[in-house]
């Protein structure tokens, strides 16, 4: 067991990890709000200087372009990609959501693309930044326990999510952010073609089911969605990490799973 001062030091390392801090600037705290509290030579790198020729070319680069912008060359980019494999690429390549640039790895999916259930949660978080794969964290864990319950693994169903990339420090993604992912999370459930889709948590029914209710209502209930080829059945219920959050929900998600392995035996 470690010290109660290194414990503390641990589990201030692992806050600063979970926000999205990964670079130190320095060994030593500095209070830079006291005037005293600066270098002389600190002072100086901190003041404004004369702007060199060269850097006016920063001035050039191209702004990033506009959420609308941004949903266009999305829709235009998922729409050409004739097979995962290519729409896994089309989205390492794509340079139109802002979340890329703090993600470790793109977390495109996991189990059987030719599965007859389909799992779409609604972003990945740290474990699953540093993987590269959906739902392997706690939440995924407990995700499987569940589709055990009902004689499945992930190797045989496939799990995505609606935005690909980790937002920073597992915020929950901006409704911009969820709107420019959305043309690649419609196209790859088009692509894999599943039977059931299954929508965990909120955010993922009401992006893909278009309800507005919450979680609790609509959880349960069979929804019409049309993959782009055919309509087929969708489910919402409880994310694996609510129920983490709230154990005495898991009866509900039980309910739910029951269906669904009623579902994929008719």
């Amino acid at each position: 067991m470690l010290p109660s001062g290194q414990k503390a030091a641990r589990d201030l390392l692992d806050f600063y990890l979970e926000a999205g801090v990964d670079t130190a600037v320095g060994e030593q705290p500095s209070n830079r709000l006291a005037e005293n509290s600066t270098p002389a030579a600190a002072k100086a790198a901190l003041q404004p200087q004369p702007t060199a020729p060269a850097a006016r070319s920063y001035s050039q680069t191209a702004a990033p372009p506009s959420p609308e912008a941004a949903v266009m060359a999305a829709r235009e980019s998922a729409k050409s990609a004739k097979s995962l494999e290519e729409l896994r690429a089309i989205l390492e390549r794509f340079e139109g959501c802002a979340l890329k640039a703090t993600a470790s790895k793109l977390v495109f999916a996991d189990g059987d693309p030719q599965a007859r259930v389909m799992f779409v949660g609604e972003a990945p978080g740290r474990d699953e930044d540093i993987e590269g794969l959906p739902f392997v964290g706690r939440s995924g864990k407990l995700l499987d326990r569940m589709l055990a319950a009902i004689g499945l693994n992930r190797t045989q169903v496939y799990i995505a999510n609606i935005v690909p990339w980790r937002p920073p420090g597992n915020r929950t993604p901006t409704p911009a952010e969820s709107q420019i992912c959305l043309p690649f999370i419609l196209r790859q459930i088009e692509l894999a073609n599943p039977d059931i889709l299954v929508c965990l948590g909120g955010p993922s029914a009401q992006t893909l089911l278009g309800v507005k209710d919450g979680i609790t209502r609509i959880r349960g209930r069979w929804f019409t969605f049309d993959t782009g080829k055919r309509e087929i059945r969708a489910m919402p219920t409880f994310h694996p990490a609510f129920l983490l959050r709230s154990p005495l929900q898991k009866r509900f998600a039980w309910r739910d799973f029951l269906a669904i392995k009623k579902a994929l035996s008719a």
